[in-house]
């Protein structure tokens, strides 16, 4: 009784404050102007924080920009570190050994991943002394932290990428032309690195596939040779591709020069 006595009274008091409001509006000045309302002073405090006025960011705010980094992480180990080209050339390995699922993908990505690490020590090592480490010491916030692990990245890629897709890139950003590598953008960079990196990719996997595509040719001619045409020939040739690459240490190879042909 006495909670419904209580929204009664609730309802009343609404519905006279919806009924006073008129009147207080009548009573007021038409020349009087409303006072501003600072809706954004709250949001241009927070910005004011992130943008690198001095002031360190809260505790749920950097769990937010560490939350967003972990979103994107995949698509920058995957496009802007050594990961595709190592990745590209071990599936063009597959190929040309005539394997279909050996090695298996969780092999292959595992392989790539570490190998990615190798090549990546430099910078991951110059992240670490110039970003990570002062962070967790407290000296810069996270946001310049952010900034210098990009500008690391950025000098690997620009060492990785070539200046025709450079200059692709930028006359269809219609940009002006940069004075040095540290002025070329993330959005022109990026999409010239990966290019690269896919040219670079299939130029190796070329020169992988023609010792193997000599074994199928050699291997086809015998057979058709001998009459043998119901026989597959890649079921033939498989067992001695697979003896060339054991006896010339090929995984080693294939290791060995996918991480020299990323030194500068």
């Amino acid at each position: 009784m006495r909670a419904r006595t209580f929204l009664i009274g609730g309802i009343a008091v609404a519905g006279a404050l919806l009924l006073i409001e008129p009147a207080f509006a009548q009573a007021v000045p038409a020349a009087a102007p409303p006072a501003p309302v600072d809706n954004g002073g709250a949001l241009t405090r927070a910005m004011g924080q992130i943008s690198g006025d001095g002031r360190p960011l809260s505790l749920s705010l950097q769990i937010l920009v560490l939350m967003s980094l972990l979103t994107v992480l995949p698509s920058l180990i995957l496009m802007m570190t050594s990961f595709t080209r190592i990745i590209i050339v071990l599936s063009l390995l597959r190929q040309a050994l005539g394997l279909q699922q050996t090695p298996p993908n969780q092999v292959l990505v595992g392989l790539s991943l570490f190998l990615s690490l190798f090549v990546m020590r430099p910078a991951i090592d110059q992240i670490n002394a110039q970003a990570f480490d002062p962070y967790g010491k407290g000296q810069i916030p996270i946001e310049e932290a952010v900034g210098r692990s990009g500008r690391v990245l950025h000098g690997f890629m620009v060492k990785q990428t070539r200046e025709s897709d450079l200059k692709l890139f930028q006359n269809l950003a219609e940009a002006p032309a940069f004075r040095s590598s540290a002025d070329i953008p993330f959005t022109i960079l990026l999409p010239a690195f990966v290019t690269s990196e896919l040219k670079t990719a299939f130029q190796i996997g070329f020169m992988i596939f023609l010792p193997f595509l000599i074994i199928d040719l050699v291997v086809a001619s015998t057979l058709m040779a001998l009459g043998m045409m119901m026989l597959s020939p890649t079921i033939i040739s498989m067992p001695f591709k697979l003896l060339l690459f054991v006896l010339v240490d090929g995984w080693a190879l294939t290791m060995g020069s996918l991480a020299g042909s990323f030194a500068t």
